[in-house]
């Protein structure tokens, strides 16, 4: 937590992501009336956040999981992942145009023009209690996974605690990421060595791209929209994937593909 307003309490600096404006508002009137939390800006979609995050440098995101042009996942690879050069990145992506900030604040910055807020925080506030979801989250950086279901004063402390370093998560949903961390186990790729995968090899091009959309939760009409392609073809090219893969669902299909790092 950055800010110590008079009276020495520590505000914790929230931003909210989600692409139901209805639900944004809500939130922020839940979290006003909460001791140490401010909402410093909002989003409704991944380019309004990405933006935001790295002009607000908030200490904590909440951020939605399912959104039309990605959701949380693509949040969180475009504000966290390694930049071309290849150096990690730090919290936040670069300023750029447009806005996502509903307060207009933003972090400081010396004279060479890099921030001095410390990296944000990401809490997962979602609809969704699926496995794959909380796991992609957590994997994609986000400290913690909590359902909307949750009350006012119950998001106040998750948020107090992620943005402390606590990880938080919704009744039964830790068990899935310590199943999903137990299980994992150095593959041949950690270990250097060459990885021959006949399922995974008779993928086509095409067939690995849906596989991968299928895994990170979007639906078959978003998969048509992102690749250009037709409902219908996505249907064939899933079918193709499900049969080559010898997986009898959609959700044992995204657990092939995790197990494969094809997610």
């Amino acid at each position: 937590m950055t800010d110590e307003p008079v009276g020495g309490v520590r505000v914790c600096r929230v931003f909210l992501v989600d692409d139901h404006a209805v639900f944004r508002s809500g939130v922020r009137a839940e979290l006003a009336g909460q001791t140490g939390i401010e909402v410093v800006g909002e989003a409704g979609s991944v380019a309004e956040a990405v933006a935001g995050i790295g002009r607000v440098r908030p200490d904590v995101v909440l951020l939605d999981v399912h959104m039309p042009d990605g959701g949380g996942v693509a949040v969180l690879r475009s504000v966290l992942g390694a930049d071309p050069s290849g150096a990690p990145a730090t919290s936040g992506a670069p300023a750029t145009s447009g806005t996502a900030d509903a307060s207009g604040t933003s972090g400081t910055a010396d004279a060479s023009g890099t921030s001095e807020a410390p990296a944000s925080t990401f809490l997962a506030l979602s609809v969704s209690d699926a496995a794959e979801d909380v796991i992609a989250v957590i994997r994609g950086g986000a400290r913690g996974y909590v359902t909307k279901t949750i009350s006012g004063g119950e998001l106040a402390d998750a948020v107090r605690r992620v943005a402390d370093g606590d990880a938080v998560f919704s009744p039964r949903l830790a068990g899935f990421v310590l199943d999903a961390f137990a299980r994992a186990a150095p593959g041949p790729e950690e270990r250097g060595e060459p990885v021959h995968d006949p399922e995974v090899d008779s993928l086509t091009p095409r067939e690995k791209e849906v596989l991968r959309l299928l895994a990170r939760g979007y639906t078959y009409k978003e998969i048509a929209e992102k690749l250009f392609i037709s409902v219908k073809t996505v249907e064939t090219h899933a079918s193709n994937v499900l049969r080559k893969t010898q997986q009898s669902n959609r959700h044992a299909l995204t657990r092939w593909a995790q197990s494969r790092h094809l997610d």
